[in-house]
């Protein structure tokens, strides 16, 4: 092989372990703000909800995730957060997407959290799929959460808003999925 030849193939190494190692460090720092972002919402929760810290003591794992709705008569919205297994540590890093349609106009921000009364149903939740319910809700730009004192089907749901303004009457569809690049 000629010099040239030498030159080429360490360079275009050179670049490939650079990149992968630029990749590592990006989801490295999306991970960590990620875990961050749920331990100060649960710190939130717990001061807004005490019940709720009660249920997370006996939760064999939880999710938390930031997420943003908007809609007028179709409504849709997404989000990023991470599923923890209590026991075992593991954190699966997840994004959420939903849509509706309904009587609505606005945009919200908030955080969903959901606790998980065993790993059986935290596990079914991580495997991903629909979740579709009616709901009815209005929120306009104050903190809040809200009160559930128990699981119910062996999950206890929680949402807390940031800001913004919404008010609807939809039925909404949600997916859970894995972020490939966080795994």
């Amino acid at each position: 092989m000629s010099m040239q030849r030498y030159f080429l193939l360490a360079a275009a190494l050179t670049l490939t372990l650079t990149t992968a190692a630029h990749a590592q460090q990006i989801a490295d720092q999306r991970r960590a703000q990620i875990d961050a972002n749920a331990k100060e919402r649960l710190e939130q929760l717990f001061k807004a909800q005490p019940d709720a810290k009660d249920l997370y003591d006996k939760a064999a794992g939880y999710a938390v995730f930031v997420a943003t709705k908007a809609g007028f008569i179709v409504s849709g919205g997404s989000g990023t957060g991470v599923a923890v297994n209590k026991a075992s540590g593991k954190r699966t890093y997840m994004r959420m997407g939903m849509g509706g349609i309904g009587l609505g106009i606005g945009a919200q921000r908030y955080d969903l959290i959901a606790l998980f009364q065993n790993e059986a149903h935290l596990s079914k939740f991580v495997t991903g799929g629909w979740d579709s319910s009616a709901t009815s809700e209005a929120a306009a730009g104050k903190q809040g959460a809200a009160a559930r004192s128990s699981f119910i089907d062996g999950v206890a749901f929680f949402q807390m808003t940031e800001k913004g303004l919404m008010a609807h009457a939809d039925v909404t569809g949600t997916r859970f999925w894995l972020i490939d690049d966080l795994k």
